[in-house]
C-alpha cells in the first residue's frame, strides 16, 4: 500500500534535531505528529511519489495523521501540471490544512500559466465561508495573490481585496502584512495609501511596516517615511 510506503519513507528521512526545531515554530500542531523531515527531502519524495499511478490513494486518505504527511501532500499537489486537477486537489485538501507551514508549502507551478482562472479561485478562497477553515484558506489566497499578482498581472483591486480580509487572526494578519510589505517593494505608489490612511487593522498595519522596513528592496527614504506613519 502506498500510504504505508510513504510513512516508511518519511521516517527513513527523519532528522530529530529538525523535528525539535519545527515543534517550536509550529505550535498549532501537537508535537506527537512530527517526524522531522527536512524540506529538500520532502521535495525529493514528492517528485518520486507523484509519478506513482496509485498516488491518488494517498491524496484521498484524509485527514492524514502526521504533520510530515500533510507537508508531502502539499508538495505533491504543487507538482500537478494540469490546472483543473490541481485546483480540485487543493479544494479537497484546504479543509484539512491546520498550520501556516503546510499552507505556505503549496505553490503549484501550473498557476503561472493559468492566472485568469486562478484569480477566480483566489476571490472565492478570500471569502472562506465555512466550507474551509477560514484561517488557512484565506492565508493561502493572500499568498497566491502575493506570488502571482504583484508584477505584470497587478490590479489595484487586489490590495483592496486583501485589506478587506485583514483581521485579528494572527496567521491571516501575518500573511496580509507580508503581502503589503512585498507590494510596497513592487507597487509602492499603488499601495502606500493603505498605510497612510490606516486602512488596515492596527496589528496588520504595524506588521506590514515592520516587514517593509526589514526589506532590502525599499529605499532608505521610503523606509524613513514608513517609520513616520508607523
Amino acid at each position: 500500500m502506498i500510504n504505508e510506503e510513504i510513512t516508511a519513507a518519511l521516517y527513513a528521512h527523519q532528522d530529530t534535531a529538525y523535528k525539535d526545531f519545527q515543534i517550536k515554530l509550529i505550535p498549532s500542531v501537537d508535537r506527537s505528529y512530527f517526524i522531522g523531515v527536512r524540506t529538500p527531502d520532502l521535495r525529493m519524495l514528492a517528485k518520486e511519489f507523484s509519478k506513482r499511478k496509485d498516488i491518488e490513494d494517498f491524496l484521498k486518505a484524509l485527514p492524514h495523521r502526521l504533520f510530515d504527511e500533510n507537508q508531502l501532500h502539499a508538495f505533491i499537489i504543487s507538482e500537478i501540471k494540469d490546472f483543473e486537477s490541481c485546483i480540485a486537489h487543493i479544494e479537497i485538501f484546504l479543509p484539512f490544512v491546520d498550520n501556516w507551514a503546510t499552507c505556505d508549502q503549496m505553490s503549484p507551478k501550473c498557476f503561472r500559466r493559468n492566472k485568469p482562472e486562478l484569480i477566480k479561485y483566489i476571490k472565492k478562497w478570500l471569502s472562506a465561508d465555512g466550507t474551509y477553515d477560514g484561517t488557512y484558506t484565506i492565508r493561502f489566497a493572500i499568498g497566491m495573490l502575493m506570488s502571482h499578482f504583484l508584477d505584470d498581472d497587478f490590479n489595484e483591486d487586489y490590495p483592496l481585496m486583501v485589506s478587506k480580509v485583514c483581521c485579528d487572526e494572527y496567521y491571516v494578519s501575518m500573511m496580509a502584512a507580508w503581502y503589503f510589505a512585498t507590494a510596497l517593494a513592487k507597487q509602492y505608489d499603488s499601495v502606500i495609501g493603505y498605510l497612510e490612511q490606516r486602512r488596515l487593522d492596527p496589528a496588520t498595519h504595524a506588521r506590514a511596516i515592520r516587514k517593509a522596513i526589514e526589506s532590502r528592496r525599499l529605499t532608505d527614504e521610503q523606509k524613513k517615511y514608513l517609520r513616520s506613519i508607523a
